[in-house]
């Protein structure tokens, strides 16, 4: 089968080459509605730019293009070297990119990826649903991880609310009758459904206590300083869970300054087990960081030998781990 040209997408989308070109590369000088629709053409016919066309039956790149959120820390860091592993083991390279909120930036970051990778995996927690499923290229075999789903690709997604549950049910047994939840980003699929979780766990366990929650990003910082108002404020609490183990730490140290004891007077946890948790005994649930690479790179890798056709949804369930943070028998 012939492959579609970079004349070919101009002519179906009644542009000159010029445009198509600025259009794909990610360049201002087109206009978000005319990009819009050129790559709109340029996915239907199929169309790799020539840079780096190539045909998948005589020869590979043989890289994995990833695309994460522009988010730092060990969750990120731990996620980027199980997928290299991943990656090696099976002969691949891997390409990474980040990606910001605003959809002109993420498409660009993808964008960047097409003709240069086999297949793509991308972590967009942070998109909007509504725009997700214009921004991610076609025509190349794509993986979602806890991301906006799209018809017709592999997913896998974090059981965010069997995470949340098993730790709201561990506070409730340990006593705890007023906890706060210190959220993650508002909008951020993750963040929101989290947040959510934790109030039906809390209604289901705890009915007559109020799903109290304050406004976090994901950033150490904002744990601490979270705790650090209500601290201020006399606001009584006598757990803390957090949305990320980022916050949950940055708590810890918050309520470790101020002189309260933990777990004591005040429980901690996180989410995600990251080792800087494991290392400071902080109680959490794990996040199977390892599974999320091997299965993402092994979807794209059956795809590309053609042994898979139909899309899977791959949930991965977070386990509770209960260190000093919580376990009010050991010494913290």
């Amino acid at each position: 089968m012939k492959r579609a040209t970079i004349r070919d997408v101009a002519r179906e989308a009644k542009v000159s080459v010029a445009s198509v070109s600025r259009a794909l590369n990610g360049l201002s000088s087109v206009t978000p509605e005319m990009r819009d629709h050129i790559r709109k053409v340029a996915d239907r016919l199929g169309y790799v730019p020539h840079a780096g066309a190539r045909s998948l039956s005589i020869s590979r790149t043989n890289v994995i293009g990833v695309v994460l959120p522009d988010l730092h820390g060990e969750f990120f860091s731990e996620l980027v070297r199980g997928m290299d592993r991943a990656t090696a083991s099976r002969g691949y390279q891997m390409l990474f990119s980040t990606m910001h909120a605003d959809p002109d930036l993420a498409r660009a970051a993808m964008m960047a990826m097409h003709g240069r990778v086999d297949g793509l995996i991308v972590m967009a927690p942070q998109i909007d649903p509504a725009q997700f499923g214009e921004l991610i290229p076609g025509g190349i075999p794509r993986v979602l991880i806890n991301s906006p789903q799209v018809a017709g690709t592999d997913q896998l997604r974090v059981d965010n609310t069997a995470g949340i549950e098993v730790l709201v049910r561990h506070f409730v047994e340990r006593g705890a009758q007023r906890i706060v939840h210190i959220t993650g980003p508002a909008g951020n699929l993750d963040a929101d459904e989290r947040l959510s979780a934790y109030r039906e766990m809390v209604a289901r366990y705890a009915p007559t206590m109020p799903a109290r929650s304050v406004q976090g990003d994901f950033f150490e910082e904002s744990g601490y300083d979270q705790v650090v108002t209500l601290l201020r404020d006399g606001e009584p609490f006598d757990a803390v869970l957090a949305a990320n183990d980022g916050m949950a730490l940055g708590a810890l140290r918050a309520l470790r300054e101020a002189g309260r004891p933990v777990p004591n007077e005040i429980m901690v946890a996180g989410f995600d087990d990251v080792p800087l948790a494991r290392h400071l005994g902080l109680t959490t649930v794990r996040v199977p960081l390892d599974e999320i690479g091997d299965v993402a790179v092994a979807r794209i890798v059956a795809r590309l030998d053609g042994a898979t056709h139909e899309a899977i949804h791959h949930q991965l369930i977070p386990n509770l781990v209960i260190r000093a943070t919580t376990d009010r028998s050991a010494t913290p």
